[in-house]
């Protein structure tokens, strides 16, 4: 059997608390990566994150209890792209 390919997009930044923006599974899974890649966005393989994340719904914010979950890697994000937080909203 084949492993079955999810994709889930945070958004950070216009809003207090990172937000799902997409999420899906093999073909939609496919396209969420790719548009992440193709916008320069960076994309983490975390299967366990990404666990945690799954149970949530497009549009909910994240909760409290993965606050530290997501802020390591929003910070990850951040030192790749040599940012501070706070520099996206002068984007």
């Amino acid at each position: 059997m084949q492993n079955r390919l999810e994709a889930l997009a945070l958004e950070y930044g216009l809003n207090k608390t990172p937000r799902v923006t997409a999420k899906g599974h093999d073909d939609l899974a496919r396209r969420i990566i790719e548009e992440a890649k193709k916008q320069g966005v960076y994309v983490a393989e975390d299967p366990q994150l990404l666990a945690l994340l799954s149970r949530l719904d497009v549009g909910d914010e994240i909760p409290q209890d993965m606050y530290t979950a997501v802020a390591v890697i929003l910070s990850w994000v951040y030192w790749l792209k040599g940012m501070r937080p706070g520099d996206e909203k002068v984007m």
